[in-house]
């Protein structure tokens, strides 16, 4: 064993239980000291794309309409506590660590991945279960959104539809804060400027190309 280890004299000793046991173990260990993190657990909104959490990360957000569980080989699989870990770590990388929320949705999902697997289900048969209910672009079931949802998440995934409904929504809540109004228009105005560009370019790629053409024939 090199010598520059942490224990370059011990001697290794091989567990009696399977690996996915101990991954078990650790994994619920580790669930369990987020789950003592979180605040508030809302059940009774409904949240695009199943869950979310508040701008200031102390209430976690699951739509109302997910069943809490699901049946898996003979097994009931409570789905909360998978949902959870995936906006905790999410919401913790992207205001601890200022990292775009595409990045950290990545790493978020692959954490959320490994505690389902660690609880022994099938990641195919867990998000099987989840897309029944997601709730997208256009769904009339989004009638009752949170008025302190973060919609990072949504303005960085550029999902401006969903964006736009929320917006007609919260605007018609009259309780809700001035300034999340205000935020919700800057996003707004932000992404209709987006496509704006987005569209112009778009429309350049043709005529770049013909001119392309035209020089290459000359």
């Amino acid at each position: 064993m090199p010598s520059n280890t942490c224990h370059p004299n011990a001697p290794h000793v091989k567990l009696k239980a399977p690996d996915w046991y101990i991954s078990s173990l650790m994994m619920d260990r580790a669930l369990d000291a987020i789950l003592r993190r979180v605040k508030k657990l809302d059940r009774k909104h409904d949240i695009p794309y199943l869950a979310g959490y508040s701008q200031d990360g102390k209430t976690i957000y699951i739509d109302r309409h997910l069943p809490k569980s699901f049946s898996f080989r003979g097994r009931t699989i409570e789905v909360d506590r998978f949902l959870i870990l995936h906006e905790e770590v999410e919401k913790t990388l992207i205001d601890q660590l200022g990292l775009h929320y595409l990045h950290a949705h990545q790493i978020a999902t692959r954490a959320e991945e490994a505690a389902v697997h660690a609880q022994r289900v099938t990641w195919k048969a867990y998000d099987r279960f989840m897309q029944k209910y997601v709730k997208r672009i256009g769904d009339e079931r989004l009638s009752k959104v949170p008025a302190d949802l973060d919609l990072k998440p949504y303005r960085d995934y550029h999902d401006y539809d969903l964006l736009r409904r929320m917006e007609q929504h919260l605007a018609r809540d009259r309780a809700l804060a001035p300034s999340k109004k205000a935020e919700l228009k800057s996003y707004a105005a932000a992404f209709r400027e987006e496509l704006h560009t987005h569209a112009k370019m778009e429309a350049a790629k043709p005529r770049q190309t013909t001119r392309k053409k035209a020089a290459a024939v000359a």
